[in-house]
């Protein structure tokens, strides 16, 4: 199967491969496009937390994302962690130069296990400039609530603070809606222009690892193949919700999610 699009992955890396880096390629790849990555922060974590960050100079951040870029042109950008202000002023001015349209932005800041990914500055500098400059925008309800100093805790609150959010320039948001305990899990796409709501039956399961950065990174794929946003974000939940389904329980803690669901290995390679 030839790739059908090129997507440049902008993240911190995931030792136990089930979030971060690692879970961005396996997506891309599993959905049918070519991965590129600029790592941020190499982290050492597993199912139950994360061990340690170790943030990668920022200058060097830029210089991936730029040679990259320039070799290789991609279709979309995936955003994920952008752990501190220095790390976020090279981001942007690495897509200044490279001039992408397409980018979907994951407002990493909370690990799984609780552990903090992002400090106050970076936040700021996040809200005030870097949200202006992307597509979409897909925080779960507590990197909502962080960004916009609301509480969510109704459907109505989370249509609330994406308003928010478009009113500091955010073009489009999609706000996750899995942490309201709920029987179904409802998620909001957001504009100017509309509203949506998703809606999904919960499934139980605590293997939920890296469910966030899977959902920005099949975003991306969709988008760049030449889906709208809205439709983006509707396969992408398809997509997260079947990987989930398979409930690999890999770990002692929040295991990971099964990114190989999208595929279906023909007779031959069998």
């Amino acid at each position: 199967m030839k790739p059908k699009s090129k997507i440049l992955i902008i993240a911190g890396s995931d030792s136990s491969g089930g979030a971060g880096i690692q879970a961005d390629i396996k997506t891309i790849t599993a959905l049918g496009s070519y991965a590129m990555t600029a790592i941020t922060a190499v982290t050492t974590q597993n199912t139950t937390g994360v061990k340690s960050i170790f943030p990668v100079d920022p200058a060097e951040i830029s210089n991936q994302i730029k040679f990259t870029s320039k070799d290789i042109r991609p279709d979309t950008i995936k955003i994920g962690m952008l752990h501190s202000a220095e790390v976020i002023r090279s981001v942007i001015r690495s897509l200044d130069y490279i001039n992408v349209k397409k980018i979907i932005l994951d407002p990493v800041m909370v690990a799984k296990g609780g552990a903090k990914l992002i400090n106050n500055k970076a936040i700021k500098l996040l809200k005030n400039q870097l949200i202006k400059r992307v597509s979409l925008i897909t925080p779960n309800i507590p990197e909502a609530e962080i960004l916009t100093d609301t509480k969510i805790k109704t459907q109505e609150d989370m249509i609330f603070a994406a308003s928010v959010l478009i009113g500091l320039g955010a073009k489009n948001v999609f706000i996750k809606g899995g942490h309201l305990r709920s029987k179904m899990v409802c998620d909001i796409f957001v504009n100017k222009k509309q509203i949506n709501v998703i809606k999904n039956r919960r499934i139980a399961t605590s293997n939920t690892h890296g469910t966030g950065c899977t959902l920005s990174s099949a975003i991306s794929v969709f988008f760049s193949c030449g889906k709208t946003l809205k439709k983006s974000c509707e396969l992408a939940t398809k997509y997260v919700n079947h990987s989930i389904r398979s409930n690999l329980n890999y770990g002692k803690g929040h295991g990971p999610i099964n990114h190989l669901s999208s595929i279906v290995i023909k007779k031959k390679f069998r």
